[in-house]
């Protein structure tokens, strides 16, 4: 049984609801990691992207209720994407204080939405998918098949390193892997239709 509670539809409207604090827990479970990861590879620190990560569910707070997703009006990683920009961007103007006109392009810049910003956001993105999906992955497969896994495929140990070290067949480390990868793939797969 996957350890997802609602799908991402069903979570926003959840939100849309009113004061529902297991869905606002769930959000935060969901996408808080990826919100502070990407307010890190921005350039704050690590206390700076707890706070932020509040400014965004405070924002998010007063502007969900009444909020209606349609997936043809755009993409509900593009409006998060935005709330988050807007949380950084006023975290850098707070930390520079009053800018000078001529200096308003430097600031924007640095908070700012370019291609590079872009590129941030889509790697944090997919990391958040994976992340999601290895919850599913912790509990559809045993400790042997995972660890297997963590061994070969990401910290990439010779499959005949992470045989010995596991006390499994080489056959085992590669049928677990394979195993594995298909099972992410289908998840991730699922999780981008289900998103719109």
């Amino acid at each position: 049984m996957p350890v997802r509670v609602s799908t991402h539809t069903t979570l926003l409207n959840r939100l849309t609801a009113g004061e529902d604090t297991a869905a606002w827990s769930e959000f935060n479970d969901r996408y808080g990691e990826l919100i502070r990861g990407f307010a890190r590879r921005k350039g704050l620190q690590p206390a700076d992207c707890d706070d932020l990560l509040q400014e965004v569910l405070v924002s998010l707070t007063k502007s969900m209720p009444g909020f209606r997703y349609d997936p043809a009006k755009g993409r509900f990683r593009s409006f998060l994407k935005t709330v988050v920009m807007r949380a950084i961007y006023r975290r850098f103007r707070q930390k520079r204080g009053d800018v000078r006109l001529e200096d308003i392009g430097q600031v924007a810049d640095s908070a700012g939405d370019d291609s590079a910003t872009e590129e941030i956001w889509e790697a944090e993105w997919q990391q958040y998918h994976l992340r999601l999906a290895m919850q599913t992955i912790d509990v559809e497969f045993g400790e042997a098949d995972r660890m297997a896994f963590k061994h070969y495929a990401i910290a990439g140990q010779a499959p005949q390193e992470t045989a010995v070290l596991l006390g499994l067949t080489i056959n085992q480390v590669y049928k677990a892997k394979s195993n594995i990868l298909k099972r992410l793939s289908e998840l991730i797969d699922e999780q981008i239709k289900e998103e719109g």
